[in-house]
C-alpha cells in the first residue's frame, strides 16, 4: 500500500512556494479551468498595477478598492472571454480595469456621491479654476458677516475675502487648522441661515 500524503503535501507546498512565480501561460491555464490558486496568485501579481490604472481614474482610493475586487470577480466570472491570440493577460485585465473604473466614473451613485462634497472644500477651489471675482457688497452679505461672532468673522475675512487657504488662515490666526474648520463650518451655518 504506498502512502501518497507526502508525495501530495509536497506538491501543496511547491504549489504555495510558487504562488507568485507563476508563468503567464501556466495562470492562463489555470484560471481556464478555474484553478483558485492561480486567481490568489493573479491577484498577488498584479493587484497593485491594477488599482493603480483605477485610481488615476477615480481618485478615490475606497472606491478604487471597490472597483479593484470587481475587477478580479469578473476577470474569474469572465476569463472564457480571454483570447491570448489578441493580446497579452496583463493588457486585458488592464482593459477590464479600467473599463469598469470608467463605468463608475459614469454611474449615477458616483456621481451623487461627489455631489456630497462640502461646499466649503469646494469653493476657493472653483474660485481659483475660474477665476470668479465677487462683490459682497452689493447683496448685503458683508453685512451679514459683520453681524458673527468675532473669532469667526476673522476667519471668514481671511478666507473668503483676503483668499488665504485654511492653513494660511490658521497660521495667521496662530489656531489649529482643524479649529478653524469647525469655526469656518459654524460661520458658515450661520450665514446659510440668513438665506432661509
Amino acid at each position: 500500500k504506498v502512502d501518497f500524503m507526502p508525495q501530495i503535501a509536497s506538491e501543496i507546498n511547491f504549489l504555495e512556494n510558487k504562488r507568485n512565480s507563476f508563468t503567464e501561460i501556466e495562470l492562463t491555464r489555470g484560471l481556464a479551468i478555474n484553478d483558485k490558486r492561480c486567481l490568489e496568485a493573479l491577484y498577488d501579481m498584479y493587484c497593485g498595477s491594477l488599482f493603480g490604472i483605477i485610481k488615476r481614474i477615480l481618485k478615490d482610493e475606497e472606491v478604487s478598492e471597490d472597483v479593484l475586487q470587481e475587477t478580479f470577480v469578473k476577470i474569474w466570472q469572465c476569463f472564457r472571454l480571454y483570447d491570448s491570440s489578441k493580446g497579452r493577460l496583463f493588457t486585458w485585465m488592464a482593459n477590464l480595469a479600467r473599463n469598469l473604473a470608467l463605468d463608475k466614473l459614469k454611474s449615477k451613485s458616483y456621481r451623487n456621491s461627489m455631489l456630497n462634497d462640502k461646499l466649503s472644500d469646494l469653493e476657493p477651489t472653483v474660485d481659483h479654476q475660474f477665476q470668479i471675482k465677487c462683490n459682497p457688497e452689493t447683496i448685503g452679505v458683508r453685512e451679514m458677516v459683520m453681524s458673527l461672532k468675532p473669532e469667526h468673522k476673522a476667519i471668514v475675512d481671511l478666507v473668503y475675502y483676503r483668499g488665504f487657504t485654511h492653513a494660511e488662515a490658521a497660521e495667521e490666526l496662530n489656531i489649529p487648522i482643524g479649529t478653524l474648520k469647525t469655526r469656518m463650518r459654524l460661520a458658515v451655518n450661520q450665514l446659510r441661515k440668513f438665506f432661509n
